[in-house]
């Protein structure tokens, strides 16, 4: 229980530092690699919380694809950040004022925010136990696969669209590029796919 609770504590804190880090660190590929840590450490609390699910897709999703893309992304750019910053005192009235209107919203949360009567109970209780021989990946599997199958699909169908969408938006015909068509290729016989040359003696290459 003490080793949980150092590492819960560890753990928070260098995800909190991390998220500090980003916004507060001047190179920006310094910030994806801050922010590659804190979604590392936010994995680990989750793995704390008995939730490794969660924790494999933070770091398969977001740290493997979603900050990889983001770091690739700004080491290849070549983006004048020292102009962006220059011209920052332009949006900083309206910026100054979206923070305040925050700060009121969060303030109001905190105003009215009332505990439950038996939440001290409830916190007190013990977690149920577990089925020992299901995971939690499992678990979560069976459901996602049986009862939630149709939205499962829908969201992949979405997904898929999404992408095609961004290839076909993207997508842009250059004069003397050569591409690759299928359908020449699958139709393509001996004879138009051999050319026979008669090559005289002493002319070859």
């Amino acid at each position: 229980m003490i080793v949980a609770t150092i590492a819960f504590y560890l753990f928070a804190a260098v995800t909190i530092a991390a998220a500090f880090m980003v916004i507060s660190a001047r190179n920006p590929v310094h910030s994806v690699l801050f922010l590659i840590l804190a979604f590392f450490s936010s994995a680990w609390l989750f793995v704390l919380m008995g939730a490794e699910f969660v924790a494999m897709i933070l770091v398969i999703v977001y740290v493997g694809a979603v900050a990889v893309l983001f770091l690739f992304v700004v080491m290849m750019l070549d983006i004048d950040f020292k102009s962006l910053r220059s011209e920052m005192l332009n949006y900083l009235p309206l910026g100054g004022m979206i923070g305040i209107i925050l700060l009121l919203e969060l303030g109001l949360v905190a105003s009215t925010w009332v505990f439950a009567p038996d939440a001290a109970s409830l916190a007190a209780a013990p977690a149920p136990a577990a089925d020992s021989g299901v995971t939690n990946a499992e678990a979560l599997g069976r459901v996602i696969y049986t009862q939630y199958v149709y939205y499962f699909q829908a969201a992949g169908m979405i997904l898929l669209v999404a992408m095609v969408g961004a290839i076909v938006l993207t997508l842009r015909k250059r004069e003397g590029v050569k591409r690759q068509v299928i359908a020449d290729q699958v139709a393509r016989t001996p004879q138009t796919g051999v050319e026979v040359k008669k090559v005289e003696p002493g002319q070859g290459i």
